[in-house]
């Protein structure tokens, strides 16, 4: 089942509006769904336009190695108890995963861009002993961020992964279909979700009918070119 997961950028402790992956300029976010930019509130807003099965946040502070946002984190786990939290917050190593575990997170997201060369293993690894993750492919322009092995070895991708276009997001410029198609051919029936550019329901048809499993989802679910009646149509 194609599965929509609305995202909720923190910095600084509160939630902002990601635009082409320019986080020193990131504004506090505001749309007819959210009337603060608080964290809880802003994810009560997108529950309040559907009941998603999971979402989507990333710490930005924490993933450019600042002080982690813990206490948003988890109040935002216990606001939305029934979506299960996938949580970025710029891990590298298991010590930093379980952490995050116990911040609220139901599934970490391990992105490549945090990785060190030296532990390319560590999603396969974690979820083989259990632990819900998911590996993001993060790509700033045409560039991929992280260790390059971690792009050009499937067999260290675990069974859930993002292909996040950083250049692509907030600016509905529409999915990276060629590099979607490239992940899901060497990810055989891993679940691959698609990060940045989605403008509509339009290109959530299209990614749907190309096998992706998912869409992760900010502006255009603020203003409302994605709404509940589109979402409805994928469960």
């Amino acid at each position: 089942m194609f599965t929509v997961v609305p995202v909720v950028d923190i910095r600084n402790g509160i939630a902002v509006q990601a635009r082409a992956g320019d986080r020193a300029n990131y504004a506090p976010l505001s749309s007819p769904l959210v009337t603060t930019p608080e964290p809880v509130t802003a994810l009560a807003g997108l529950m309040s336009l559907f009941p998603f099965r999971a979402v989507y946040v990333a710490d930005l502070d924490a993933i450019e190695r600042g002080a982690p946002n813990v206490e948003a984190a988890a109040a935002m786990a216990a606001a939305a108890p029934t979506a299960e939290l996938w949580l970025d917050a710029g891990v590298a190593g298991e010590a930093a995963v379980r952490a995050a575990r116990g911040w609220g997170a139901g599934r970490v997201v391990i992105g490549s861009e945090s990785q060190a060369a030296d532990d390319l293993g560590l999603a396969v690894r974690l979820e083989q002993a259990g632990v819900p993750v998911a590996l993001s492919l993060d790509f700033h322009g045409e560039a991929f961020a992280g260790p390059p092995a971690l792009w050009s070895d499937p067999a260290l991708w675990p069974d859930t992964l993002i292909v996040m276009t950083l250049a692509r997001v907030g600016t509905g410029s529409g999915p990276d279909m060629a590099r979607l198609a490239d992940v899901k051919d060497r990810a055989g029936a891993r679940r691959v979700f698609a990060a940045g550019g989605v403008r509509g329901p339009d290109d959530l048809a299209a990614l749907a009918e190309a096998g992706i499993a998912g869409a992760l989802i900010a502006t255009a679910l603020h203003d409302g070119r994605i709404r509940a009646a589109d979402l409805a149509r994928w469960g």
